[in-house]
């Protein structure tokens, strides 16, 4: 497997680990609404933040557009790729307990999707 999958795959991981651990405790997470039937919660949040430091870690020059925090523009050789992240892909099936929803991350270089992972922390399912 190709190194950048790798690492894609292990932020994932991570993040899907965080999510797992919060649906426990559905009742006391933090939730607010960003559109109208669109909400963000403090696990979206976390998990983004826990998928750009294992990303950042790897590759600290690649640019990041993170679902939750936006738009963070890349230096030298690694502004050609893009990390694109949605930490909580069905926020509002999480925050329901219903148990559809994914960590998504995907590459690009020079604009062109290189790597994509999709993990279903539920089932623990990697695509």
């Amino acid at each position: 497997m190709q190194p950048m999958l790798n690492i894609a795959l292990r932020a994932a991981r991570s993040a899907g680990e965080l999510i797992f651990r919060s649906i426990e405790r559905l009742d006391v997470i933090s939730v607010d609404e960003k559109d109208a039937k669109d909400y963000v919660s403090e696990v979206d949040r976390a998990a983004e933040q826990t998928i750009i430091a294992t990303l950042r870690k790897a590759y600290p020059h690649h640019a990041i557009l993170g679902e939750e925090s936006g738009q963070q523009a890349g230096s030298g050789e690694g502004a050609d790729y893009q990390w694109i992240i949605d930490p909580l892909d069905g926020t509002t099936n999480f925050l329901r307990a219903v148990p559809h929803f994914a960590v998504s991350i995907a590459c690009k270089h020079k604009g062109r999707l290189e790597h994509a992972v999709v993990l279903d922390p539920v089932r623990q399912e990697e695509f």
